[in-house]
């Protein structure tokens, strides 16, 4: 008789489900990784100028948002608020009254200020005496690869220009 019930409760046990629970993953290496950071410097006609944390591929509009807008002096339109910003960029938001050099002006009209090794375009770098567009071209290729300048001293590293040149250009860049 025990032998009849232990039969029983076997045959009438429901059945394993066909269908295996979920196996659960890990997520993939390949999943997409946080956004890249990089760091901006803002100064001149803003609310909080300093050193900002921003998402690759924010804007100059971005930027000056987070440094806390224009102050009521700046002269904004000169800025290109849609230029994307790149890593160890300096903003500079221009004041009114203030001479800025014509965007894309090469040779011919006096620089105000220096000119930042960091952000300055190939133009920028071509128009500074004793540096033509081999050298401008080299400096940019040197920031891409070695990263932001940290002085102007670096420039020593750069073929075409030696000792005599960099003093030449000492007042006139900054890193």
């Amino acid at each position: 008789m025990l032998a009849l019930v232990l039969a029983g409760k076997l045959l009438l046990r429901p059945a394993r489900p066909a269908v295996p629970p979920p196996v659960r993953v890990a997520k993939s290496s390949t999943a997409p990784a946080t956004a890249a950071r990089l760091f901006v410097n803002v100064v001149g006609a803003v609310r909080r100028p300093g050193l900002y944390r921003l998402k690759d591929g924010s804007r100059v509009a971005d930027v000056v948002t987070r440094a806390g807008g224009p102050t009521p002096k700046a002269q904004i339109e000169l800025l290109n608020l849609a230029a994307r910003v790149a890593d160890g960029e300096q903003i500079v938001v221009p004041r009114r009254g203030l001479a800025v050099p014509a965007a894309g002006a090469t040779g011919g009209s006096a620089a105000v200020g220096p000119v930042h090794l960091n952000s300055a375009t190939l133009e920028q770098l071509d128009a500074l005496p004793g540096v033509g567009p081999v050298t401008a071209q080299k400096i940019l290729d040197y920031r891409q690869q070695h990263g932001a300048f940290g002085s102007v001293d670096e420039l020593d590293a750069i073929s075409g220009i030696g000792p005599a040149r960099l003093e030449d250009l000492r007042g006139l860049v900054a890193p």
